[in-house]
């Protein structure tokens, strides 16, 4: 039985087993006291277990004395920008993101729309672990409410992005496979890209948690999706995970081109439009980097996490971030990953591009990244990856989450796991032959410490 996961990103685990009604309840009941009472923000993915958990959620929150708006099945995203719109205390997405369909989590998130900061998670998951409530009488208890525009709401944003040109968007006429995974992106996506004029070919789009495929959006998972594109002689196709805050795309070709140039095609669009900072995290390609450094913009790392990230690029106000695993963050609409954006600055640089997508990926920054992971069991992590720094002290290292090594053509991460006995082994260079051997030479040094 996998353990509940509890961690900046929320909480998450197996419905009836480790994410069960008496700790949802607990977990709620802890964030409703830290809300005090305030306006909150409910939203949820299409998981089978959705509606039970968004009753629960819904009840212990009016306990709490909370004012409670549900906006049904929507992103992630679109949770974070209905807290800023409807000037809420906070919200809670309830989702377990890329999980497999048995699980389900809350993401927690605070009156800035981002996701608890770690201060502030630890906060929260204390009092949890304390039983710490505030549940009213009768007199004061709180209040639910429907609002069914938040999408709508989310779309309109996207389109008021400064750089896109809607109308030449719509000119051009793309024609995309869209693969929501039965999940809440299918909605969203189908409707943005109608918007965009575009002819839309929908897969997997009944937003009924059954999920068509294992549902993160990795190119192993994207068989039916490239299947599509060529059957359809599309120009591309977009996949989105199960809450929609991550965007993988596919070329005309069917090819995937790998979630990490999601973000470098963003990268490309926004610095040609502007001079600005960039942020993202320690996993993330080189291709981002490159990108920036050509356009002399400035490019900083954070730790892995979505809140990191946002962190990281509210510190220094940049223009973009995101992480390579097809989270963009466009700060102009909020400081959050978000599929739709990704969605639509892809076809932004594609329309200015001119060319396929084959061609603009081509042009980009050519890297291969490789993602292992070395059993530690009955080892301490932390003095594993001290191990691994001593040994690799006179290299250009980086040691702000686990240990980065930077190697002229090439780095490797290594990371450990908050959850099992493992430690990630993270490498990228110009081709996958050497970022594997790379790995694997890593993984070897590793398993001969131990």
């Amino acid at each position: 039985m996998a353990s509940l996961m509890v961690s900046i990103s929320g909480i998450r685990g197996e419905t009836g087993s480790t994410f069960t009604p008496a700790v949802i309840a607990k977990y709620t009941a802890a964030f409703a006291k830290y809300m005090q009472g305030g306006k909150v923000i409910l939203g949820r993915d299409s998981r089978v277990s959705g509606p039970f958990v968004t009753d629960l959620v819904k009840g212990v929150l009016a306990a709490s004395g909370c004012t409670v708006i549900d906006i049904g099945i929507v992103p992630t995203p679109t949770v974070q920008l209905e807290i800023e719109h409807h000037q809420a205390a906070g919200g809670i997405a309830i989702t377990a993101s890329h999980n497999p369909i048995q699980w389900n989590g809350l993401k927690f998130m605070g009156g800035d729309g981002r996701f608890l900061n770690p201060e502030e998670a630890a906060t929260v998951y204390a009092m949890a672990d304390k039983n710490e409530t505030d549940f009213k009488p009768w007199s004061e208890l709180g209040s639910v409410t429907d609002d069914p525009g938040a999408i709508d709401r989310h779309i309109q944003k996207v389109k008021a992005i400064s750089f896109i040109d809607v109308e030449a968007i719509r000119k051009r006429r793309f024609k995309v496979v869209v693969d929501t995974v039965n999940g809440a992106g299918g909605i969203i996506m189908p409707k943005l890209l109608e918007e965009l004029g575009c002819e839309v070919i929908a897969i997997n789009q009944e937003t009924n948690g059954k999920f068509a495929h294992t549902p993160e959006p990795i190119p192993e998972n994207l068989e039916q999706l490239s299947a599509a594109v060529k059957e359809q002689k599309a120009d591309l196709g977009f996949a989105v995970d199960p809450d929609v805050d991550r965007c993988a795309i596919v070329d005309n070709t069917g090819t995937p081109i790998g979630e990490e140039y999601t973000l470098a095609i963003a990268a490309k669009l926004v610095f040609s439009k502007q001079m600005g900072r960039m942020a993202v995290n320690m996993s993330t390609s080189r291709a981002s980097e490159d990108i920036a450094n050509y356009n002399n913009c400035m490019f900083v790392r954070s730790k892995v996490g979505e809140i990191n990230v946002a962190e990281k690029m509210k510190e220094i106000d940049a223009v973009l971030g995101g992480e390579g695993n097809g989270g963009v963050i466009l700060p102009e609409v909020h400081l959050g990953r978000d599929a739709p954006v990704a969605a639509a600055l892809t076809l932004q640089m594609l329309l200015e591009f001119g060319g396929t997508l084959q061609e603009l990926r081509a042009e980009l920054p050519q890297y291969a990244m490789v993602k292992l992971k070395v059993n530690i069991e009955g080892r301490n992590p932390d003095a594993v990856l001290e191990a691994m720094a001593e040994k690799y002290k006179e290299m250009p290292i980086d040691l702000l989450d686990g240990v980065k090594i930077d190697f002229e053509n090439s780095w490797v991460h290594l990371r450990k796991s908050n959850t099992e006995p493992i430690v990630r082994v993270i490498s990228e260079a110009a081709t996958e032959k050497e970022a594997r051997e790379l790995a694997e030479r890593f993984m070897d040094e590793i398993k001969a410490s131990l």
